[in-house]
């Protein structure tokens, strides 16, 4: 039931947001994507399978994994100024790879470990240029959702099952992995370019805020609480985070052009 629930539901999850977020810009469509869409079935999935310490202390892995994330869409972001997608993101997983290796010698309450990567999610957010407005309507090709479809699967899978050997710690670290951020990013960049990829970059890192919710929750909770209780009640935090990070990505161009006009810029 396990093994089939891992098969079905990551994909299903996955192409349902994705056609929501086709509605929308490249901000808000890599808002909807920061949702934990990976990194909560293989939390649940190891729950169930190596027990809710295990899954308490992956958690604390994958919240200061989301620095890593954040950095994977910062070096893409900057390297597509300048480079085509697949050297943006050959940039993008080196820098996710240098973060992961320092962070694994990092040990910190989760209290800290939230309000650091809050700040700091803040911060390469503010820093990561580009911009969603004035796009042209493009068809996706027919391999996009099957692909990411597929890649999330195959993420849950690899890595709960390599769960006992890698142990609670780097299996939390590697969790929040952006597959969709470089699928994304790399389709955005491609038919869009450089601005839009950022743009939809930021996204990701505004919606990694409830990410951190989540799995702040999930961290404090899990051991002395019910696995449907603290994962519902982590759902729901996540959820209004991402409603507040939608609204700031909605209104950010609103603002800015706000302040422009209030310090007579143009």
């Amino acid at each position: 039931m396990v093994a089939l629930a891992k098969i079905v539901l990551t994909p299903l999850l996955v192409a349902a947001v994705t056609l929501l977020a086709r509605h929308w810009g490249p901000g808000i469509g890599g808002t909807v994507a920061g949702l934990p869409l990976t990194s909560t079935p293989v939390s649940i999935f190891l729950a169930l399978e190596q027990g809710p310490v295990f899954a308490a202390t992956a958690a604390v892995g994958t919240l200061l994994g989301l620095l890593s994330q954040a950095a994977l869409c910062l070096g893409y972001s900057w390297t597509a100024r300048r480079a085509p997608w697949w050297t943006s993101a050959g940039a993008g997983v080196a820098s996710f790879a240098i973060v992961t290796l320092i962070l694994e010698h990092v040990s910190v309450s989760i209290g800290t470990a939230f309000t650091l990567v809050c700040a700091l999610l803040l911060l390469v957010a503010g820093v990561i240029p580009g911009s969603d407005g004035g796009l042209a309507p493009t068809r996706p090709p027919a391999w996009d959702i099957p692909v990411r479809m597929l890649a999330a699967s195959v993420m849950v899978v690899a890595l709960t099952t390599l769960a006992a050997n890698l142990g609670p710690r780097w299996t939390g670290l590697l969790s929040p992995f952006p597959v969709f951020a470089l699928v994304l990013g790399g389709f955005t960049h491609r038919t869009h370019g450089a601005a839009a990829a950022g743009a939809l970059l930021r996204g990701i890192v505004l919606g990694s805020l409830s990410h951190a919710t989540m799995f702040a929750v999930v961290a404090s909770l899990l051991v002395r609480g019910s696995l449907v209780g603290t994962y519902t009640l982590a759902a729901l935090a996540a959820l209004v985070v991402n409603g507040v990070a939608l609204w700031v990505t909605r209104a950010r161009p609103r603002l800015h052009r706000t302040w422009w006009s209030a310090t007579g810029r143009h």
